[in-house]
């Protein structure tokens, strides 16, 4: 089944919905329906049980928390929403890779180009999300142009002993 197939066969309840207007939204549901038979593939061998399970859980929240995002009006609940999501996408992707012995290679890269495309749509959303509302902004730093430059930003930063000044991890 292609997406666009998918897209046809899916109920007016659902596409009415306007959530459905949202393609992250729509690639979300087409990703657990293609997840449904992929989970199922891999309960059947032992080896990969408790990654469908994961799998399982993963795939159907990227729908779950777009949908509770898209419900929210306004302030911090709905990025906190689309942030889940993109985690679950994510995640999700993580697991069909990890499925991929048991899978097949063409049902994986078939299965992580929606994935790929949830989460690019979901980081461009959450910036846009935590923008919205001048709650959600943040206050930008006062400009001091009489301050010393060799001044530290920051006492942590120059305190004798201090962690962030003498044990600096590296790369």
């Amino acid at each position: 089944m292609n997406y666009e197939e998918w897209m046809k066969a899916v109920p007016a309840e659902i596409t009415g919905d306007s959530l459905w207007k949202m393609e992250a939204y729509r690639l979300a549901l087409f990703a657990a329906d293609l997840g449904w038979r992929d989970v199922t593939k891999l309960a059947g061998d032992k080896r990969t049980l408790d990654l469908a399970s994961q799998m399982c859980r993963a795939v159907s929240s990227i729908e779950a928390s777009r949908s509770e995002g898209g419900s929210r009006g306004s302030g911090r609940d709905r990025p906190r929403s689309y942030e889940y999501a993109l985690g679950s996408a994510r995640e999700t992707r993580g697991w069909h890779y990890q499925g991929r012995h048991v899978l097949g290679a063409p049902v994986t890269e078939h299965r992580l180009c929606p994935l790929t495309q949830i989460i690019c749509r979901l980081l461009a959303m959450v910036p846009d999300q935590r923008t919205c509302g001048s709650f959600l902004k943040e206050d930008p730093l006062p400009y001091q142009p009489d301050r010393n430059p060799n001044q530290p930003l920051s006492p942590l930063l120059s305190e004798p002993g201090s962690l962030l000044a003498e044990q600096v991890p590296m790369p």
